[in-house]
């Protein structure tokens, strides 16, 4: 397992946790799938990840996109 991969994984689980609060819950959580989103862009634009940088604080290796 390495970065990216753990990366891609937790933000889907975010955008998935998000939509399914959203239905269930409250429209407010879409903000939420927002936020995750245009953190996404930006970090293609910049390079980088707040989350690339918590990951690698916590060992896993790095990938070839968030070194």
């Amino acid at each position: 397992m390495n970065i990216d991969r753990m990366m891609f994984r937790v933000v889907g689980i975010f955008i998935l946790a998000s939509l399914l609060l959203a239905v269930f819950w409250s429209y407010k959580w879409l903000w939420f799938t927002a936020f995750v989103g245009a953190n996404l862009v930006q970090a293609s634009f910049t390079g980088f990840c707040p989350l690339a940088k918590i990951i690698k604080a916590f060992g896993i290796k790095a990938g070839q996109a968030f070194e």
